[in-house]
């Protein structure tokens, strides 16, 4: 069945399909790392360190005006330790480190708190006198505020429809709207810096922002005035090769576990689950965050519903009815119709609350007709993986929906050929491996 669809979607289902992407999708993009040496990001990095007595003291990052008035960006704030934690480490003992923060607005700056900046010298000096500051050189690690599993760049696209486009990023409130620093604007044709508190954005211009993965990730959201460039977050945070045989061995563990049924499922699932993660292949931040917990709610808020409708009777209704209305043209047909009806399911719901419904429908329909349910049970699987013609049928189909431009009318011209190709081929190899 796989082999069945590859080929369907090489030979005629990628004729069908429209090509919709934007030219500047089409183009290559750079990398994280490689947008920060393209820009030469780190060349103006610097450290201002909040004196005695400042005026940004109690203040949040975005009520310094550095941004508005110098033109100087807030990456990070370094804040060192408290002196309680000095006394209490103990002379002998490791000193605590400083505590990196993000320049959030729940953030108030306190005295001693290092600000690694962005901007030019000029500027920087200024805001130093006017916040009584003391400005410092760069460390080595200071770089590292760039790019992190935390923070990072990348590169926003303004299209022609952006409600962006003749206002500057001071009028548009860009760091609170979005909460992300823009660090540099480069528009075609121009190879000089535009200045980022008075530069008008244009259709065509890119805008390089930096902040948290998720915030940037957050602006595909706003696909009418952004497009972002690529997947920057996916190559900051994709795993170590070096832990990729770990994973590996991980995986086939697991399967050997369940194929040979030496544990129940669950307990291989949970053994392997708690590797990953010991091995250092995923953090349990990752690992939470990877918990489909709509599904998990889905299909305990479905099971029930299952064991309702088959108490009440409803499942003992519709087994018969398909009995009754297609029984006497054959099991075959039975099986077809099982198959139809849960590929109608599964267009609106997950695959797996589709085959809690209606497997024991195909139950009870084997039953009534006297025969073994192993083909009814596999159609019905089969076809709950069947969500081809709709763009909410799963969450693949719907990121696809947004990295191909696609419409719903696309899914239908592809996904309705390929159900019914399925359903070919399985109606002829079921009957073969599961005889009635």
């Amino acid at each position: 069945l796989a082999a069945i669809g590859i080929g369907f979607m090489l030979f005629v289902g990628r004729r069908i399909l429209p090509d919709r992407r934007l030219a500047v999708e089409k183009q290559v993009v750079a990398t994280p790392k490689e947008l920060v040496d393209v820009y030469r990001l780190p060349e103006n990095l610097l450290r201002l360190r909040v004196r005695r007595g400042s005026g940004l003291i109690g203040r949040n990052v975005f009520e310094s005006g550095l941004r508005e008035q110098f033109g100087v960006t807030v990456l990070k704030i370094m804040r060192p330790p408290q002196l309680t934690e000095l006394v209490g480490n103990g002379r002998n003992q490791t000193q605590p480190k400083d505590t990196a923060l993000m320049p959030d607005k729940d953030v108030a700056i306190q005295r001693n708190d290092v600000l690694i900046v962005q901007g030019e010298g000029g500027p920087v000096n200024q805001a130093a006198v006017h916040w009584n500051l003391a400005v410092q050189p760069p460390k080595p690690k200071d770089a590292k505020s760039l790019l992190s599993r935390e923070v990072g760049v990348a590169e926003l696209l303004l299209p022609p429809r952006s409600s962006l486009l003749g206002k500057t990023l001071a009028e548009i409130r860009f760091g609170t709207t979005y909460r992300l620093t823009v660090l540099a604007i480069s528009r075609p044709g121009k190879s000089q810096k535009l200045d980022l508190k008075t530069t008008q954005l244009e259709f065509g211009d890119t805008l390089v922002v930096q902040g948290r993965w998720q915030d940037i990730s957050r602006l595909r959201d706003f696909r009418r005035d952004f497009v972002v460039m690529g997947e920057p977050e996916s190559e900051i945070n994709r795993p170590p090769r070096s832990k990729a045989r770990w994973a590996a061995a991980i995986m086939l563990g697991m399967l050997a576990l369940m194929v040979g049924e030496f544990v129940p499922l669950v307990a291989a699932s949970m053994v392997a689950a708690l590797l990953v993660v010991l091995t250092g292949c995923l953090t349990m931040e990752k690992a939470y965050d990877a918990i489909d917990w709509k599904s998990i709610v889905l299909i305990a808020g479905m099971l029930p519903m299952s064991t309702a409708l088959e108490k009440v009777g409803l499942v003992n209704l519709i087994a018969t009815g398909f009995v009754d209305t297609l029984g006497g043209i054959s099991p075959l047909a039975v099986m077809i119709g099982l198959f139809l009806l849960t590929s109608i399911f599964t267009q609106v719901l997950s695959n797996t609350a589709t085959t809690v419904v209606i497997a024991p429908i195909a139950l009870v329909a084997a039953q009534t007709l006297g025969i073994q349910p192993q083909a009814f049970l596999m159609a019905v699987a089969i076809a709950a993986s069947m969500a081809f013609a709709s763009p909410v049928a799963s969450p693949t189909n719907t990121l696809v929906m947004g990295a191909g431009n696609y419409r719903f009318s696309d899914y239908v011209k592809v996904g309705v050929p390929l159900i019914f190709l399925m359903l070919l081929a399985v109606s002829l190899l079921l009957p073969l491996i599961f005889p009635f």
